[in-house]
């Protein structure tokens, strides 16, 4: 298989809210302020593009050492935003932690906000921006251009991307010592916040990535720990990034498997395997011409040359959600006849404007800190879509990326008593049930719930908001009655140009 363009490392990597835009947090110069324990709050608006709402917070910053070995050295800010609930709130706030790594909770957090709209009776929202991310000291890194990119634009070469990683590295650590923006540093930043807001305990959320953080903040800090619900679950013991290729082929069998079963589906859009299987080999020959497309943006007529990459990208954003996952019959039907048009237009759109919402530089620190000397290449991937594409693109950037020291117990999962709440989509194509099933069972007060026919971050999804206010309220996760989630449908694939069969 040919490699794919570098760009996929971001697609790879993007968790929670892969699809959402860019969000702001604005603050009124001369707002009255507000106190919560001993931080000063303006305040603020969290907006998200292409929402019709803001959400309205409380906004502030906190200074914390950047290497906590040397407390009296540079200090950096941390960005946080409070959500006070809607009544008297209860003494233990609830921390939503974002995913990626590299995404911005309080960039991340409008998108979610509807799904918390039960928890936020009675319990405050507190967000704080990863190190390295949003607010709180970003590494962003920049090409020739000056946009937010993971290497130079349109080009797909490795010794391109590490030294791209190079060049950024030395830019950023102008200001900054990349060895300590990794997940052990970010949870003792929120250990911090907690106690700069004098809360005894927390409650945690956190959403793909955030669910290792959640994690790895309980088992350092179980005193401070109430309850914890990791929404798409990343295991202590997963290597980031190690299981991609494998976990979107079976997802997308899942999803094929669908459509053959459905005669309007079969019928109408053929096998979308075999399509895959021959618009693969299509794109891989390198034989294909520009092809016109509508930008869906702008609604301008442009053209491009349809490469591997628009089709990895497109299936593993696609397949996060059910909603468009259904669609991917109809595109892959289309794009195995020539027609190329669809394809591309929503590729395109997709991947548009998501080197804006992960900050590279905090990620590179993580996965160079914490997993990139488990990767490894291997050769049942190489037939995948995604292949070990990035893998390769990860190790040539960490090889030149200033690298943290792992805590020796990072690998160790988490234990003990701590009340956890694990929530899986069954057709995850990033964070499948498995993990969710891996992560409980070594807890004495743990439990899976599984979303049928759902994907990547389900916390919203049907009666999922209410059981998640349930168990904050009530710490007890067996006590919950889920039996409503039962009412969950996988929506049935596209037959045709204008949706599925009624």
């Amino acid at each position: 298989m040919k490699p794919l363009p570098l760009s996929l490392a971001l697609t790879v990597a993007l968790a929670a809210t892969a699809m959402a835009q860019p969000a702001s947090a604005t603050t009124a110069a001369d707002a009255p302020t507000r106190m919560l324990g001993s931080l000063t709050f303006s305040p603020c608006s969290l907006k998200a593009e292409g929402l019709p709402r803001s959400v309205e917070a409380q906004c502030t910053t906190m200074q914390v050492p950047e290497n906590r070995a040397d407390p009296s050295g540079r200090k950096i800010e941390l960005a946080i935003a409070w959500i006070p609930n809607q009544a008297e709130a209860e003494p233990d706030p609830l921390f939503m932690i974002a995913g990626g790594p590299g995404q911005s909770a309080l960039e991340a957090y409008p998108m979610l906000h509807s799904a918390f709209s039960d928890v936020r009776r009675s319990r405050d929202i507190m967000l704080v921006d990863a190190r390295g991310t949003g607010g709180s000291h970003p590494l962003v890194c920049r090409d020739t251009e000056g946009a937010a990119n993971l290497t130079e634009e349109g080009d797909q070469s490795i010794d391109v991307a590490r030294a791209f990683a190079e060049r950024c590295a030395a830019e950023l650590s102008k200001d900054a010592d990349l060895r300590f923006y990794s997940t052990s540093e970010h949870i003792d930043d929120l250990e911090d916040v907690r106690k700069a807001i004098g809360a005894e305990q927390i409650n945690l959320i956190g959403i793909s990535y955030g669910t290792r953080v959640a994690q790895q903040y309980a088992g350092r800090y179980p005193q401070s720990t109430r309850s914890v619900v990791l929404d798409s679950v990343v295991p202590n013991s997963l290597v980031l990034g190690s299981e991609h290729a494998m976990n979107l082929e079976a997802t997308l069998n899942q999803q094929f498997a669908r459509c053959v079963e459905i005669d309007a589906c079969r019928d109408g859009m053929g096998s979308p395997r075999e399509h895959l299987d021959s618009v693969r080999r299509a794109l891989e020959s390198g034989e294909l011409g520009p092809v016109a497309y509508r930008d869906a943006r702008s609604g301008e007529w442009k053209e491009a040359v349809p490469r591997p990459g628009h089709l990895a990208v497109l299936l593993r954003l696609y397949a996060y959600a059910p909603q468009t996952a259904s669609l991917l019959p109809y595109l892959l039907s289309e794009a195995a006849q020539g027609r190329f048009g669809p394809m591309l237009a929503q590729s395109t759109l997709i991947s548009g404007s998501l080197t804006e919402q992960i900050y590279h530089g905090m990620q590179l620190s993580v996965m160079c800190t914490e997993d990139v000397d488990e990767m490894q290449e291997r050769a049942e991937d190489e037939a995948t879509v995604l292949g070990n594409a990035l893998i390769t693109f990860t190790k040539a950037q960490c090889a030149v990326w200033p690298k943290g020291t792992r805590d020796p117990r990072f690998r160790e999962p988490l234990g003990g008593d701590v009340p956890v709440l694990a929530i899986s989509g069954e057709f995850d194509p990033v964070t499948p049930p498995r993990y969710g099933e891996e992560a409980v069972s070594h807890l004495a007060n743990g439990r899976h719930l599984l979303l049928k026919g759902q994907g990547h971050s389900v916390v919203g999804l049907g009666c999922m908001p209410k059981l998640f206010a349930q168990f904050v309220e009530k710490p007890d996760p067996k006590a919950l009655d889920a039996s409503c989630l039962d009412r969950l449908r996988p929506l049935p694939p596209f037959t045709g140009p204008h949706g599925w069969e009624p």
